[in-house]
C-alpha cells in the first residue's frame, strides 16, 4: 500500500525537474536531493526518483548531440556568407564591418537544413519534455508507477 506522503514526494519529485527554468541545474539538483533523502524509506519513491533522473540526463544528453550537431553548422553557414569590409586589425569597427547581405535562400545546403531541424527537434524536445514531467507527476500522485519515453536506464 502506498501511502499519501509516498505520493506526494513522488510526485513533488517529478515536479521539481521543472525548476529548471529558475535555476541553474535545478532539473538535477532538487530531484536528487529529494530522492537521495527519501529513497531509504519507500520503493515507490526510490522508483520515482530514478525515473525522474534518469529522464533528465536522458534530455541533457540529447541535447548535447543536438547542440554538436546545430551550433558549429550554424556557425560555418553565417560566417561563410559574411564579408568583412575593413582589415581585422582596424581599430575602427563600426556596425557595418560585418556585412550579411550576401544570404541567399541558394545558400542553405542540406547540411545547414540538417541544423535548422536540430534546433526544432531540440524545441519539440523541451515541449515534450515539459508536458511529460507533469503527466508523471499526475500518475506518480495517483500512486501509479511511470517510466518515461526514450529514457535511458543509468540508475536501475
Amino acid at each position: 500500500m502506498i501511502t499519501s506522503n509516498e505520493k506526494t514526494i513522488s510526485a513533488v519529485t517529478h515536479l521539481s525537474t521543472l525548476s529548471q527554468y529558475c535555476i541553474p541545474f535545478g532539473n538535477f539538483i532538487l530531484p536528487i536531493v529529494i530522492w537521495s533523502s527519501k529513497k531509504k524509506d519507500s520503493e515507490f519513491i526510490d522508483y520515482n526518483g530514478k525515473q525522474t533522473l534518469n529522464f533528465q540526463l536522458s534530455i541533457f544528453l540529447y541535447t548535447v548531440v543536438l547542440g554538436i550537431i546545430a551550433i558549429p553548422i550554424i556557425i560555418y553557414t553565417v560566417m561563410k556568407n559574411a564579408t568583412v569590409e575593413h582589415g581585422l586589425f582596424d581599430n575602427n569597427f563600426s556596425d557595418h564591418d560585418f556585412v550579411f547581405e550576401n544570404i541567399r535562400r541558394g545558400d542553405f545546403t542540406g547540411i545547414a537544413i540538417l541544423a535548422i531541424l536540430a534546433i526544432v527537434f531540440f524545441g519539440f524536445l523541451k515541449i515534450m519534455e515539459f508536458i511529460l514531467v507533469i503527466y508523471a507527476a499526475v500518475k506518480a500522485s495517483n500512486g501509479e508507477q511511470y517510466k518515461y519515453p526514450l529514457s535511458i536506464p543509468f540508475f536501475k
